[in-house]
């Protein structure tokens, strides 16, 4: 039987999720309801009560009512509807997820199903929709559905639009059911040739998809899938996602532009962790420079009064970069250095000399020389002494040539590292 799992504050949407779960019964899906509620009563029964949500949180629920605290209470239930999710996911009671609510509601749900794997069906239908979702969706695959109106009763909007999300869930958990993933993950790295393509990762902009695109295919050609993650920040952070859970063979980062953005005040920054994960779990990495020749920002009109006196480009209606001058790029390879140079698995740094970018070729309104050679010289500072290899290249970052030869030095480092094992 197919399941779908809903979870929420039966007190406060106890009628949308009585009404949900008539219309998944209706379309012939079991349902199990998940009550993530404290104060109020439930106005429709549980499949799984919230008294043992919160218990799966290592808490009392009487006492989460005694305290009144309302964000206390709401983190918890988030963290014990985690772990109930979590729960039947591993019992195969779980094929896709559905949960309606508010701010509050949204942080609970989302929370529970950003820690099921990839690949599980998740929607949510949430009135914050609308807005910035980073911190609900993060770097899981959420389809966020906007409710237009609060999810506060039924009505002439919110009918259709939870119908939708009914057929949504539905057909997505008979699906997932259907291909056999009860359970799906992402594989873990396996060898050439054992009838499972080992996945790498790869980083990828605009400025630099001619290059990795060539990479991408000679490792194709060469046995690999390749997963090629767009340096949007949340690109970066679900590379780094990932390559801490140990996904990935290996990891071909030539783009970085992220870090540039978390140094000068970018708009697309992953954080201060980019560049981490890969290293710390030990797996094999060949990493380049691309786009690190400048910063992002939104439309011109947003561009901050610093930087309106840079070298500014507009690269499309919602980005603008500006290049980065000598004295970042001597930063940005002092930081990145420091990032590699405590990584526990095998690491090259592949430099294409003639220019980091689309705009950094020769001629372009980005080449500039003094800047690139601040950053290779600090990088290769940084990383004296360190087992990390640096190997130079007489050629341009979107140079098809350069994207093979830095995926051909990715394939020898994961095959030296599995030799060694």
């Amino acid at each position: 039987m197919t399941n779908v799992v809903l979870v929420g504050t039966l007190d406060t949407k106890g009628v949308e999720y009585g009404w949900l779960r008539e219309g998944l019964r209706r379309a012939g899906i079991e349902v199990v309801m998940v009550d993530t509620g404290v104060m109020g009563e439930p106005r429709v029964p549980a499949d799984v009560a919230r008294a043992e949500v919160a218990r799966a949180a290592g808490a009392d629920l009487a006492e989460l009512r005694a305290g009144g605290d309302r964000g206390a209470a709401v983190t918890t239930m988030a963290r014990g509807a985690e772990a109930t999710l979590l729960r039947l996911h591993a019992e195969g009671r779980l094929h896709a997820v559905l949960a309606v609510g508010g701010s509050g509601g949204t942080s609970i749900a989302t929370r529970a199903m950003r820690a099921l794997p990839l690949g599980v069906p998740k929607v949510m239908v949430s009135s914050m929709a609308s807005g910035d979702v980073s911190a609900y969706v993060g770097s899981s695959d959420i389809t966020m559905m906007y409710s237009v109106v609060d999810i506060a009763g039924l009505n002439t909007i919110s009918e259709p639009i939870l119908a939708n999300a009914v057929a949504a869930a539905a057909g997505m958990a008979r699906a997932h059911e259907r291909a056999g993933r009860a359970g799906p993950e992402l594989r873990r790295p396996a060898r050439v040739g054992s009838g499972s393509r080992p996945l790498v990762a790869a980083s990828m902009a605009g400025v630099t998809t001619t290059g990795v695109d060539a990479a991408r295919e000679r490792l194709t050609e060469l046995g690999y899938e390749v997963l090629v993650f767009h340096v949007s920040g949340t690109g970066g952070r679900t590379l780094e996602t990932l390559a801490g859970q140990g996904v990935f063979a290996g990891v071909l980062d030539l783009t970085l532009s992220e870090i540039a953005d978390d140094l000068c005040g970018g708009v697309l920054t992953a954080g201060p962790d980019r560049l981490t994960a890969a290293g710390r779990a030990g797996i094999p990495q060949v990493v380049s420079l691309g786009a690190l020749d400048m910063v992002k920002f939104g439309p011109l009109d947003s561009l901050p009064e610093r930087a309106r006196y840079r070298r500014v480009r507009v690269h499309n209606p919602s980005i603008t970069v500006i290049r980065t001058t000598e004295a970042e790029c001597a930063e940005l390879g002092r930081r990145i250095a420091a990032k590699l140079r405590t990584a526990t698995g095998p690491t090259e740094v592949c430099v294409p000399l003639q220019g980091l970018s689309t705009l950094g070729a020769p001629g372009g309104p980005y080449h500039d020389p003094a800047a690139d050679r601040a950053l290779f010289s600090a990088l290769r500072e940084g990383l004296r002494g360190s087992p990390a290899t640096v190997r130079d290249y007489d050629t341009h970052i979107n140079d098809p040539a350069f994207g093979r030869a830095a995926a051909d030095r990715l394939h020898a480092v994961i095959g030296a590292e599995r030799a060694a094992a």
